[in-house]
This record gives C-alpha cells, structure tokens and sequence, in this order.
C-alpha cells in the first residue's frame, strides 16, 4: 500500500481509535507517516520503542498502599495522562515476548495495571517484516488479532512529492527521478551494510549540506546508500553544470533547451525546486512558457509536480495554451 493511501487509511481509523499495525522493510518512512500524521491534526504524539523495554517499564512499578493494604502498579511518567494524540508502538515486534505480552492489555483494553489510555489517544504500531533480517519475535496470534494490519510499499512518486515539501537538495529529488530504482535497494539476502532507502537518502541530503569535502564524498555517500549507487549519484551530479540558468528561465520564460535525458530530469526537478522556494505569478507564467518548448514529457512532469505541491495555476493565460499543447498526455 504507497505512502499516500495509507496516511488516509491510518487518520481515519485514528479518528475512531481502532488500533492500527504498520508492517514494512527498514527505512521507507513507517514512523515518519505516523508523526505526520499527529502534526497534520495537531494532536500529541509519543514515541514507545518497545525493544528497549521491559515488561515493568509498561506495567509500571508495584507499590504497598497503606491505606487498602494492597499492591497497587506506579504506571510509567512517559504513557499520556491527558488530552488528544498518538501512542505510537514502534518495533512491537522487535520486542521480547513478555513485553508483547505487557502490551496486550493496553492494546486492547486501553488499560494496563493501574493506567488507563485517555479516550483520545489511539494506538498505532509498526515493526519490520520477519522476512526483512531485523531482530523479530513472530507476533503472537491473540496480539496480532488486535489490529487492523497494513503493509507498506516504498513509491517513488509519494517519496517525490514528499522530498519537495521538506526541501531536499534538489541533486538528490533529480537522481531519484531519473533513477527510480535506487530509492530502495534493500535486499534481505544480502550482507552489504549500506544500501539505498528513503531514510539513507535523508542522510545523503544531510552530507551535501554539510562541511564534508568533496574528496570524502564518495565514501561518505557509499556509507549511507552503497558504493554502487553512490558512484552513480555523484557522477549525475556532474549533470547538473550542464543545465540551463534557472533563474534566467524564471525571470524571462526563455532559455536554453537540452536532448540529454538525464540534463532534462535535473532540469524539471530544478525549476520546480527553484519555484517553490520563491512562488510568484510572474516566475510561474514564465516558467510554463518555457516548458513549452520542452520534451512533451518534461513538461507534463513539471507542471504535474508543481500541481501536487499545491500550485495553482488555472488562472493564468499561458496554462489554457500550456494544456492545449499537452492535452493528449493529460488524457
């Protein structure tokens, strides 16, 4: 199930606090989908790594109350005591049996020992697939029966949309266009330590904004996606000194035009990058003019992109000439 799908998914079956299981391979976003989702509502969220625990950190901690002359559980400072959110269960299934076993009561019944789940927090949880090489515990049948279960799928055009909305380097969004199938390059039968994930890509943003020099880059890249894609990635970055002047483009609406596939990947990723940093009517009907001598499918690409990052554009002149240009691949 693509990232989109399961966010709209996920939110409503948090609306109605049906406990919610998200399955995936390491590194696509599970966790990330989630706390999304909590700061979209505007309701709290709180982190639980359930491998780190044990079953008392859950339960809490038994006491002597004098007054019944009985033992009563402290629940745990980090459950929530009040309001709205999410309590998410991350690596559930990476957690020893007896802490699965801890958490069965809170799943189901919102209680555990003395605590009580506010009424509006909901449970989400998440954990790798056993086939996926990570430290699992198979997930007893009782406990799995207390989700709703959903397995997520790595989509480049979901990772796209999002990789614009939190500004990454526009060389990594044009590789990924270009190269689809480096996104994710997990394999579960091998032993390389480094390999390609959307969560590894984060971390290439972070080297290229970082004080690295460029004769450790190769090996620093390779750390975080493999050597393989890293040599890759790094000779397309090369491309991008072949492109046109963006801002010229923007300012003026005309420009230079390439044949090259990969200058034309750079090229589309560069103008919507540019855009969106700086929005202005002027910029975007400058810019639609000039896609209109591109490749017909850059220039669906483009304006596609710039339409799901939230750009209007109907209003504008050259939009009714842009579609009557491009209606053919609209259809």
């Amino acid at each position: 199930m693509r990232a989109t799908d399961l966010s709209a998914a996920i939110e409503a079956l948090v609306e109605q606090r049906v406990p919610t299981f998200l399955w995936g391979a390491p590194g696509i976003g599970k966790s990330s989908i989630v706390k999304q989702i909590a700061k979209s509502k505007d309701i709290g969220f709180i982190d639980l790594r359930l491998a780190l625990m044990d079953p008392t950190d859950l339960k809490g901690i038994p006491f002597y109350d004098k007054e019944s002359h009985t033992a009563l559980w402290a629940p745990p400072a980090f459950l929530p005591r009040e309001g709205r959110g999410i309590l998410f269960l991350d690596e559930l299934n990476s957690a020893a049996p007896s802490v699965q076993a801890s958490a069965y009561q809170l799943i189901l019944d919102r209680r555990v020992g003395e605590y009580e789940l506010p009424e509006g927090w909901a449970i989400v949880a998440a954990g790798n697939r056993e086939g996926d090489r990570g430290v699992t515990y198979r997930m007893p049948s009782p406990l799995a029966n207390r989700f709703v279960h959903f397995e997520m799928d790595v989509h480049v055009e979901d990772w796209r949309l999002w990789a614009y909305k939190n500004a990454l380097d526009e060389r990594v969004i044009s590789y990924i266009s270009y190269k689809n199938e480096h996104l994710f390059t997990f394999d579960a039968k091998s032993d390389i330590k480094s390999f390609a994930t959307p969560r590894s890509w984060e971390y290439v943003n972070s080297i290229l904004e970082s004080s690295v020099s460029e004769n450790l880059l190769l090996e620093t890249v390779g750390g975080a996606v493999g050597k393989d894609v890293a040599v890759s990635f790094l000779a397309f970055c090369k491309v991008m000194n072949r492109l046109p002047d963006i801002n010229t483009i923007l300012e003026s609406g005309s420009g230079e035009y390439s044949d090259e596939v990969d200058v034309l990947y750079a090229l589309s990723t560069g103008l919507v990058s540019a855009y969106l940093k700086e929005k202005d009517d002027t910029k975007l009907q400058n810019l639609l003019r000039y896609t209109l001598g591109l490749k017909s499918e850059f220039a669906v690409m483009t304006v596609q992109d710039l339409q799901r990052n939230g750009v209007s554009m109907e209003h504008l002149d050259v939009f009714g000439e842009w579609v009557e240009k491009f209606a053919y691949l609209l259809e």
